[in-house]
Parts: C-alpha cells; sequence; structure tokens
C-alpha cells in the first residue's frame, strides 16, 4: 500500500510540476510578445488609428502551434499525464456564450488585458490592471450564480 501511495504522490507530483512548467512557458511567451503591455493589445483593436499588427503574429502562432500540438496528441488514446481527454462537448451557441463572449471582448477592448496577460502582469501591479483583475473575479462569482 505504501508504494502505491507513494507512485500516487510521484504522479500528482508530476501533473502539478507539468502544469507550472506549462503556465511558466506560457507567462514568458507573453512577456517576450509584449502582450503583457496594453498599449499594444489596444493598439491592435485600433483598426483606424495607429494600428500595431504585434498580437495578430502573436496570435498566429498560437494557431500554428495548438494545429500541429492536437495532432500529435491525439495520435493517443489517453493523455501522458491524465486519464481521459476531456474535450468540450456543448457545440451550440447560446445567449450565456454570446453574453460571455461579449463581455471578455468589452473588457479586453476597455483595460488591454485578458486573464493570461493580466496574471502575468502581476508583478507590475497599476491601478488599471487592479480595476481588471477585480472586475474579473467578480464576473467570475456572476458566472457561476447565473450558471
Amino acid at each position: 500500500m505504501n508504494s502505491s501511495m507513494s507512485q500516487s504522490n510521484k504522479s500528482s507530483w508530476i501533473k502539478t510540476a507539468a502544469g507550472y512548467a506549462a503556465g511558466l512557458l506560457f507567462g514568458i511567451g507573453l512577456a517576450v510578445s509584449g502582450m503583457t503591455d496594453p498599449a499594444r493589445v489596444v493598439g491592435f483593436l485600433d483598426v483606424a488609428g495607429a494600428w500595431d499588427p504585434t498580437l495578430m503574429f502573436v496570435l498566429g502562432g498560437a494557431v500554428v502551434t495548438t494545429f500541429i500540438g492536437f495532432r500529435l496528441v491525439f495520435k493517443h488514446t489517453v493523455p501522458l499525464l491524465g486519464g481521459v481527454f476531456q474535450l468540450p462537448i456543448k457545440r451550440e451557441l447560446d445567449a450565456k456564450l454570446l453574453g460571455g463572449a461579449a463581455l471578455f471582448g468589452i473588457g479586453w477592448g476597455l483595460s488591454g488585458y485578458c486573464p493570461g496577460p493580466a496574471i502575468a502582469s502581476i508583478g507590475g501591479l497599476s491601478l488599471p490592471l487592479l480595476a481588471m483583475l477585480v472586475t474579473m473575479v467578480l464576473g467570475w462569482f456572476a458566472a457561476k450564480r447565473f450558471a
């Protein structure tokens, strides 16, 4: 029983370490690409003014990486560090999805932050970033309440 428990703890530690490594890599990628600077994101959204195409290249890189990654991952019948693949099963567009997407877009456009870059920017906390983080948390609570 002790070796079974030890194996379980080792597996849990490996999953946690892999999650932290993935998060660190994501955060470094956001910082290197400049996506932690809300002015760069707002510049991308300002198509009628001083448009900054940097975000388009970051998004393009993410699409290519995901396209290749999914093909490699799904060659396996089970995930490397988990029991089963967890994929979304809902395919219809409803008011909750569209409303949530609209609120996300409005918040992103107003603040220049989406959740990933906001968390990655926490070290340089400013009043606008704090306001965005507080409203993001309030949105999570509202979503749970109205779900």
